[in-house]
């Protein structure tokens, strides 16, 4: 089985990634725990909305608004990274603990690196699956202790440091 890194602990991924559709084409979500793309949730809502095991991931380009209030209908939200240079997934997860109050777990998934789990972690993201299955996780854990002061307000420490040294 699969592992992935859950709240700083190196744990079994319990959760498929079902992969997002090539066009149009319709989506068998199986059953059991499942991880959506955005365009199959809202494509499939009425269908997959009594389900308690289903969670969504959003592409780079989907906004956290899409699916707004509806977070936290979702045991696990999922954020995509394409390229590990390609941030937009820090400011997704950001807006849905803060602006949505999204409570569950938010998972980074794609093609994220280890350099890049502390930040993550600031900006609400508690579960980490890497795309790479030759990611050292024993390595990747240590990494969530990279830095242990901030200067900036965060999801995880919501004061400055000048707020916190007053």
């Amino acid at each position: 089985m699969p592992k992935l890194i859950k709240d700083g602990v190196i744990v079994n991924n319990t959760w498929t990634l079902v992969a997002k559709p090539e066009g149009d084409a319709p989506v068998e979500v199986p059953a059991g725990q499942v991880i959506v793309p955005l365009s199959v949730w809202v494509a499939q809502k009425d269908q997959l909305q009594s389900r308690n095991d289903i969670g969504v991931w959003l592409d780079s380009d989907e906004a956290a608004d899409a699916i707004g209030d509806d977070a936290n209908r979702f045991p696990v939200i999922g954020v995509n990274f394409p390229l590990f240079m390609d941030g937009r997934a820090f400011s997704t997860a950001r807006l849905l603990r803060e602006r949505y109050g999204f409570k569950g777990e938010l998972r980074a998934v794609g093609n994220f690196i280890r350099d890049q789990l502390c930040y993550l972690r600031r900006c609400g993201v508690n579960a980490f699956a890497f795309a790479n299955p030759e990611t050292d996780l024993d390595i990747a854990v240590k990494s969530l202790g990279d830095f242990n002061e901030y200067y900036q307000a965060s999801v995880d420490q919501p004061l400055p440091l000048f707020r916190r040294r007053a």
